[in-house]
């Protein structure tokens, strides 16, 4: 920091020193330049029954950090539809962390040599990249030709942790084992790039679907008209009709993925229990289908996710605030379970566009006017 910034900001700079210093776990934190916490309201949506594949069920709770009323009331209004229908339901159905890395070579003819070399360097490759952790483990190799370079895609299981810490000290190994190792001047690798943006980083993208960066999960429900009249005041053919007209217009808006507002859960656990936030550009893409049996005029609903990168070591969850949430969510599977609450969520707010209540639910609970008349104008 130069003298002249010094000097218009040392008063800051002292006035933050002069905080941490009484903050008892500044030593801890792993940010530059600490000067003490954001405080946001979290609040616990649920309970949500969830049902294992044995039948046994769980009552889960979840923390949600948001600023927004009436989430965390929706949330758990739509808990109590999954649990008079069964419960909720989940299965993850893979996991995988990646870093994309670039090769660049002289000419495209040594770009095509060297990815077809690929697979057979597959041994030294993971011997190096593996040797950084205990728990990384490359599983995936996906080199794609772009002009003169290769972006080399690793993909990586990282067992509890979201691992993109991980993947990157792991990828950055294997990277400088190949530029030094005997085989170098026959791969003919004139330089490299530890990521080229070939990996979903925190950019919404369609690799992010097409290929899971996180936990690929799915979560499922079957709601009976009698509970959709009863706890979310519509019919379950009147709940299917708004998801579908609302899955038109997201069509025509070119909206990325299918869905109301799984964002808001996604968000505010992240929060809660210390995950990366910034992965929510890429973690919300969801796919909500909803499809109505006329007989037993039941709405189904299946929600899926093909990346969630989520993890309970590591990083935020370190911290005691976000390892005190995780303990309230149980950690049976972070991911299924976000994925849970987000689709109680996606039914109450539907509901409330069938209901025509969403509006009126805002203004009540938006303005803290809970008891009071909400007929006067905004």
């Amino acid at each position: 920091m130069s003298s002249k910034t010094m000097a218009k900001f040392g008063h800051v700079l002292q006035d933050a020193k002069y905080i941490t210093e009484r903050i008892s776990d500044a030593p801890k934190v792993s940010i530059e330049n600490f000067i003490g916490y954001t405080s946001v309201p979290v609040g616990l949506a649920g309970p949500l029954s969830i049902k294992s594949p044995d039948g046994t069920s769980t009552e889960i709770y979840a923390p949600i950090a948001t600023t927004e009323s009436a989430i965390i009331a929706s949330c758990s209004r739509g808990c109590k539809a999954l649990n008079e229908s069964g419960g909720g339901q989940f299965h993850v159905l893979s996991e995988a962390m990646s870093r994309s890395p670039v090769f660049r070579f002289n000419s495209t003819q040594h770009a095509i040599d060297f990815a077809h070399r690929v697979p057979h360097l597959w041994d030294h490759i993971v011997k190096a990249a593996e040797s950084t952790s205990r728990y990384a483990r490359l599983v995936k190799l996906t080199p794609n030709i772009v002009g003169s370079n290769v972006h080399v895609r690793f993909d990586f299981t990282c067992g509890d942790a979201a691992g993109q810490n991980m993947v990157s000290i792991a990828t950055q190994n294997a990277c400088d084992w190949l530029l030094g190792s005997t085989d170098a001047p026959e791969l003919n690798i004139t330089g490299i790039l530890i990521e080229g943006n070939m990996s979903p980083d925190k950019k919404p993208s369609w690799g992010s679907v097409s290929s899971s960066r996180g936990v690929e999960v799915v979560t499922w429900t079957s709601l009976p008209d009698e509970v959709c009249r009863a706890v979310l005041k519509c019919t379950a053919e009147s709940l299917y009709h708004t998801f579908r007209t609302m899955q038109e217009g997201g069509i025509r808006n070119g909206q990325f993925g299918s869905n109301i507002n799984t964002a808001n859960i996604i968000t505010g656990i992240f929060i809660a229990t210390g995950q990366d936030v910034a992965s929510v550009s890429e973690g919300p893409w969801g796919h909500l289908t909803p499809e109505y049996d006329h007989e037993s005029r039941q709405v189904k609903l299946t929600l899926y996710f093909p990346s969630l990168p989520v993890g309970t070591v590591g990083g935020g969850t370190a911290y005691e605030t976000q390892r005190e949430a995780l303990g309230i969510l149980g950690c049976i599977g972070p991911a299924g379970l976000i994925a849970a609450f987000s689709l109680a969520l996606e039914i109450s707010t539907a509901a409330s566009g069938a209901n025509n209540t969403f509006t009126g639910s805002h203004e009540k609970l938006a303005r803290g006017r809970q008891g009071k008349d909400t007929t006067s104008k905004i």
